[in-house]
């Protein structure tokens, strides 16, 4: 009994995993540093901004089928900007994760993306 027990909250688990694998990783980050990093086999990421690196690391490993080597997190607040001199408003505060893949692995995010 306790067994059937422990298979079935296993399997829970794992459903609720999967999907929240597409929850965690939100969009990748397209710009001159993360192009310099994907030559060093490096990603960027922006992600939820509860998530934990064990969390990432099981969501590049669900989608890229690749585990990564490193994790680095940043919390970027957002600035407040003006409009025209009278308004005032603040832009979002995101949180991204550099991720560094192993040596000899590789992921091409934009042929991901042009499958669609």
């Amino acid at each position: 009994m306790a067994e059937e027990k422990k298979a079935k909250i296993v399997v829970e688990k794992k459903a609720k995993m999967h999907a929240a694998v597409y929850d965690v990783l939100r969009r990748p980050v397209i710009s001159e540093k993360a192009a310099k990093l994907a030559e060093a086999n490096g990603l960027v990421f922006e992600v939820a901004p509860d998530s934990t690196k064990a969390e990432i690391a099981n969501a590049i490993l669900a989608i890229y089928n690749v585990s990564p080597a490193k994790i680095n997190i940043v919390n970027t607040k957002g600035k407040v900007k003006s409009f025209r001199g009278r308004h005032s408003g603040t832009q979002k505060t995101i949180k991204k994760a550099y991720i560094t893949l192993p040596k000899g692995a590789a992921v091409d995010i934009l042929a991901e993306s042009t499958k669609k």
